[in-house]
């Protein structure tokens, strides 16, 4: 191989190894192209081209250089997404050579998740925040605080197990309805509906559904298609727990649980509690996802305007919990663009975490109860409006994602 070609090679190589950190740490589709696309397009190859999928890179420079990769995805740490597409950006500004970039990117591959009490403490704090958001009194937010934590602490021991994901959150579904129903049986707590709702949260799969909507959005069809099939997997997942653990409890206790629905206290109802509680419990999933720690407050400040604009269109417009959601997506996806101009991010970073409070997982979980208790009337109407909710929120991702960035910087310079 000649110079030309060397050079080649090595350019290749150093994009494919950023895409691949991007992808298997929760990017999107098209943030993964655009980043290889900048950096081969600065060191002078204009050959590359790159075919990126929800879990493989494939990568074609002419009739010298190509590459396949399989990349799973091995969970959120958007902080190596953020690294890498900072990184990308240097590279275009000339501020980091060929060699340099290759060493900046080991590192960054090399980067360790949260420590494990960070992630334990970030699972236990969201449980509990979101269990006052969905209505549960502070005894019912305790509970779902000790059960975040357990949960966690099990997760991420399996996990290092090479445990599958279908099998971790199935049991994780059960540990987590196990002690939220414990908590019933003993009198700690007062809406077990609410408590076992926010102690399911740090199963939910945040990242692959808006992901998918995302890349669905950017016409990846294929790849959103994958997520949004990997999201459904996961809450089945979730749903057999809870379905599982229900029917046991049902016949050792001769009948299944009586939950009497979605439950508000007064405790917790509101404006100013509700808003506390989305801000901490987003800070919370912030730790799960592996964002930045200086976007924490960002990324939760994103989350609460959403949850606080839901509410709005609940209590004071009348409107229904589907056009809540609507509304409140909108909001969410025009504060994380105008935030991810303003903090030089990605808009990931803000918006998986703006969405989590409106994703349906209650509207999951009751239609599990109803199918559970045979109450097939009610399972049918709760799960369309979950459906309808998720409808919403992959409307509203679509329909902001649709405007032009440069909308956005320009409005911020104007400002």
């Amino acid at each position: 191989m000649d110079e030309r070609d060397d050079q080649l090679t090595e350019v290749m190589q150093v994009a494919t190894e950023a895409g691949h950190i991007m992808l298997e740490n929760g990017a999107e589709i098209f943030r993964v192209e655009e980043t290889m696309e900048r950096i081969t397009r600065h060191y002078g190859i204009d050959s590359g081209r790159f075919f990126v999928l929800s879990n493989g890179i494939l990568t074609s420079g002419g009739t010298r250089y190509s590459n396949v990769e399989f990349i799973p995805f091995k969970g959120a740490q958007l902080e190596k997404v953020v690294a890498v597409n900072r990184l990308s950006r240097a590279i275009e500004k000339g501020g980091c050579s060929i060699q340099e970039a290759r060493e900046r990117l080991s590192e960054i591959k090399n980067m360790k998740a949260k420590p494990f009490l960070e992630q334990v403490m970030g699972s236990a704090v969201g449980s509990g925040a979101f269990c006052a958001i969905f209505g549960g009194s502070y005894l019912d937010c305790a509970a779902s605080f000790v059960t975040g934590l357990l949960l966690y602490v099990f997760v991420l021991m399996v996990s290092r197990r090479g445990m599958s994901k279908i099998v971790t959150n199935i049991l994780g579904s059960i540990l987590a309805t196990t002690l939220s129903v414990v908590f019933m049986r003993i009198g700690f707590g007062e809406h077990p509906g609410n408590m076992i709702i926010g102690s399911l949260i740090p199963l939910i799969p945040g990242v692959p559904f808006t992901n998918g909507i995302r890349d669905l959005a950017n016409e990846d069809y294929i790849a959103g298609s994958t997520r949004m099939i990997d999201a459904l997997t996961v809450f089945f997942c979730i749903a057999a727990g809870v379905a599982l653990t229900f029917l046991v409890d049902g016949r050792i206790e001769n009948g299944i649980i009586v939950l009497n629905g979605m439950q508000t206290s007064p405790e917790t109802a509101g404006w100013f509690v509700q808003a506390i509680s989305a801000f901490l419990g987003t800070v919370g999933f912030a730790v799960l996802y592996g964002v930045p720690r200086r976007e924490y407050i960002h990324a939760s400040v994103c989350s609460t305007i959403g949850w606080v604009a839901y509410l709005a269109m609940l209590r004071v417009a009348n409107a229904t919990v589907i056009e809540s959601t609507f509304v409140a997506t909108l909001v969410v996806v025009l504060v994380s663009r105008f935030m991810a101009v303003d903090r030089k991010c990605p808009v990931i970073v803000f918006q998986i975490c703006g969405v989590f409070p409106l994703i349906p997982g209650a509207g999951i979980f009751w239609t599990v109860y109803y199918i559970v208790n045979k109450e097939l009337s009610v399972a049918i109407t709760t799960g369309f409006t979950a459906l309808g909710m998720a409808v919403a929120i992959v409307l509203g991702i679509i329909f902001m994602t649709s405007l032009p960035g440069r909308m956005f910087k320009i409005v911020r310079k104007k400002a």
